[in-house]
């Protein structure tokens, strides 16, 4: 069974061997380090890196803290949030919440924002139950996390005393230096690394995610080979005509030039809600810069068929779609007969919802170019750990060389910080006193 499967014909690009030249350069400069932003270029031939020592050692970390916690408070914002969130949620049971018994501990996540009520019913939440820590941050001193993290770790220390809570705090951060390197070492938390040249947004293959995943119960090592298998599919040697990582970055900039400034991710399956929010994070913060960048947005189909399905048909004809095809559910599930026949559905009795699914899928697309939104497909296999991974480091891939050909550097971002000095100004931080006069005074 392939990999993946990558259906460009319905999007009405015909890839021009100009563009075949500018995605191969791309996929070069990406091996070779020779482009804007080579010194986060780690995540490139990050799956192939990866050893069965270093799976076995966050294995064996991440049964330390599933031996000891029922709750696992993943603390992180970004890239340190959503990879993991995106995996959990895609390989979880969707109402694992609701049995009384959990065969893994839960992982929920805090520092992905700074509410108040969130943190109160996160706390108050877990009181019942025991409870550990993985914090993330390179620094230790990114506002988010670092405000979740003093708060979780006064609860941890006050409920289990500083060296018991200490056991059950592991910290992923810088190798040597930083606020959180410097306290980890301080109090003796496990530690793991978070490599100088992964950014954040390219670092689910990484402890970043892979402790999280692993004490969710997610196998890491399943996930690490459908990497590796992408990475090997889409190497700098491999030909644009079998590159699919190479083909979806054409496809999406030559849409781009002709006035498709939108793109939505969608998916017929729910399960791949948080996917498509770390996709949104991977090309938005990559590609949004320099005046430039086609908007990633997404929904979760058939359900924003009803809320959004208006808009994609018939408004302002600026996007276009890709979609996340899954090619096999895991259960089954079929349409009973109803003697009465109200709401007129027996003509689908003994059909799986599955193929119910499918065809609404393929009415839609069908739907959808007739309204004039070009369309891609991406079908993978089934959900599971290796075709996620492989869909991970396609989007990574991709989104590289899609940068290249849009000519930003796909690695920095720089606009992030203005929110923070405008916010640091209004709570009046030491060493902000003149931007506080300043912002304070527009205000």
């Amino acid at each position: 069974m392939s990999l993946m499967k990558l259906e460009t014909a319905k999007s009405g690009v015909v890839i021009s061997e100009e563009m075949k030249a500018a995605a191969a350069a791309a996929n070069t400069l990406l091996h070779t380090g020779e482009g804007a932003g080579n010194d986060f270029l780690g995540w490139v031939n990050l799956p192939s890196s990866i050893d069965n020592e270093q799976i076995a050692a966050i294995e064996a970390q991440a049964a330390k803290l599933r031996a000891k916690a029922d709750v696992v408070i993943c603390i992180g914002i970004g890239g340190s949030y959503l990879g993991a969130k995106a995996v959990i949620d895609a390989m979880s049971n969707s109402f694992e919440f609701l049995k009384k018994k959990h065969d893994n501990p839960t992982v929920v996540f805090a520092g992905q924002n700074i509410s108040e009520d969130y943190t109160y019913e996160l706390l108050d939440a877990v009181k019942d139950y025991s409870v550990a820590a993985i914090v993330i941050s390179k620094s230790g001193t990114t506002t988010e996390p670092a405000i979740a993290f003093r708060l979780i770790k006064s609860y941890l220390e006050e409920r289990y005393g500083k060296e018991e809570a200490a056991e059950r705090i592991v910290a992923i951060t810088d190798q040597a230096r930083g606020a959180l390197k410097t306290l980890s070492t301080n109090e003796g938390y496990p530690t793991f690394v978070i490599p100088d040249n992964v950014g954040g947004r390219f670092s689910v293959l990484t402890p970043v995610g892979l402790l999280p995943l692993a004490v969710a119960g997610i196998d890491i090592k399943a996930l690490v080979a459908g990497a590796q298998a992408m990475e090997q599919a889409t190497g700098a040697d491999v030909p644009v005509e079998e590159n699919l990582a190479a083909q979806y970055a054409i496809v999406r900039n030559e849409l781009y030039k002709a006035g498709k400034k939108v793109e939505i991710l969608g998916s017929y399956e729910p399960k791949l809600l948080y996917i498509a929010e770390w996709w949104k994070q991977l090309y938005g913060e990559s590609e949004g810069k320099d005046g430039l960048g086609i908007f990633p947005a997404s929904v979760t189909l058939t359900a924003d068929l009803h809320s959004m399905g208006q808009y994609i048909q018939e408004g302002e004809r600026t996007l276009f779609e890709t979609i996340i095809s899954v090619a096999e559910s895991k259960y089954e599930v079929k349409v009973e007969a109803d003697e009465a026949n109200l709401d007129g559905l027996n003509f689908l009795t003994g059909k799986r919802l599955s193929n119910i699914n499918k065809m609404a899928e393929l009415g839609v697309q069908l739907a959808h170019i007739d309204g004039g939104v070009p369309q891609l497909r991406i079908e993978i296999p089934a959900i599971n750990e290796t075709s996620i991974g492989a869909l991970i480091y396609f989007f990574e891939k991709a989104c590289g060389i899609s940068g290249y050909i849009l000519g930003v550097n796909p690695f920095n971002q720089p606009g992030v910080e203005a929110y923070k000095k405008n916010m640091f100004a209004l709570l009046d931080k030491p060493g902000y006193e003149e931007e506080s006069k300043a912002i304070k005074a527009r205000l």
